[in-house]
């Protein structure tokens, strides 16, 4: 098949994120070019990747061989107890900057290190400013803040997109806190829907999204406290984009049925997250099957 230029937007979930690699890669044996991407937490790890210049191997090879673990950068190596007592100052466990130093040093593989490295529009990552209760487009906002979006570090950008509240601590932006992008906005599909958008770009959007398609508007009953905190933290993430997700647009998504919630396993068997990369693939295969790619101008 002939390379074609599409756009893709990537939504987070922790670590069911290898899901998406195995999606990108059936999308590239389809003969598939993600042009322009978007992404949330997880998602915007790998479209920061696809953005750099990386294909799908690439990309698995990276994610398959990352060390997780490290990530998990805390201040007490020594009392890791103490981390759950400065938890009500530190405003999480980890400090994420192993998280955003192993970003950066991979992206700088393909000579990319700030937005100014790569074309203008090719990336868009989101964050949540908790300070004024804002969605926050990077680079797009970045001026709000009075700062220079070309010199802006996507790893940091990044960093800020997958700082899951109180796990990984909140990243200052000129006073403000900034946590996961996933708290406003998940699945950031809205960022490509315009028709206005699409006309002018001419290449069809496709979204990756985190979830079984049959259970976006499911009910659940509550029964406890604990229940009731993952049904509050699914709300947040999930309501804002639902809004978005029309029978127009849905056939554009490729809805991908990993379970439900947010993962923060940092120590999920490989055997495990190389089952998710086949789960992303089966799934896309499936959905390249049927799906046709049109842009109304």
């Amino acid at each position: 098949m002939s390379d074609l230029e599409i756009n893709g937007v990537f939504s987070g979930g922790g670590m069911k994120g290898y899901a998406l690699i195995g999606a990108i890669q059936a999308a590239e044996e389809h003969g598939f070019h993600f042009k322009k991407v978007a992404g949330t937490s997880a998602g915007s790890i790998v479209a920061a990747f696809l953005t750099a210049g990386f294909t799908s191997e690439e990309i698995y090879k990276i994610m398959i061989d990352a060390p997780r673990k490290s990530f998990l950068d805390s201040s007490f190596r020594v009392l890791p107890f103490i981390n759950w007592l400065m938890l009500y100052w530190n405003m999480g466990l980890y400090k994420g900057n192993a998280l955003e130093k192993w970003l950066g040093e991979k992206l700088a593989r393909k000579g990319v290190r700030n937005f100014g490295d790569i074309e203008p529009g090719s990336l868009k990552v989101i964050v949540s400013n908790v300070s004024n209760n804002q969605l926050v487009v990077i680079p797009d906002d970045l001026p709000k803040y009075q700062i220079d979006p070309r010199k802006f570090s996507i790893a940091k950008a990044v960093r800020m997109s997958a700082s899951i509240p109180y796990i990984f601590r909140p990243v200052k932006l000129k006073k403000n806190l900034i946590v996961d992008g996933g708290l406003l906005s998940n699945f950031p599909v809205w960022l490509f829907e315009s028709k206005d958008y699409t006309k002018k770009a001419k290449r069809p959007v496709i979204g990756i999204r985190l979830t079984p398609k049959e259970k976006t508007n499911e009910r659940r009953d509550i029964h406890n406290s604990l229940e009731l905190f993952s049904a509050l933290f699914s709300t947040m993430l999930n309501a804002h984009d639902l809004r978005y997700i029309s029978r127009k647009v849905e056939k554009n998504i490729m809805f991908i049925p990993v379970q439900e919630g947010i993962s923060a396993d940092f120590d999920l068997p490989k055997e495990e997250c190389e089952k998710l990369v086949q789960l992303g693939k089966q799934t896309a295969i499936e959905f390249f099957k049927t799906w046709r790619h049109t842009v109304k101008t």
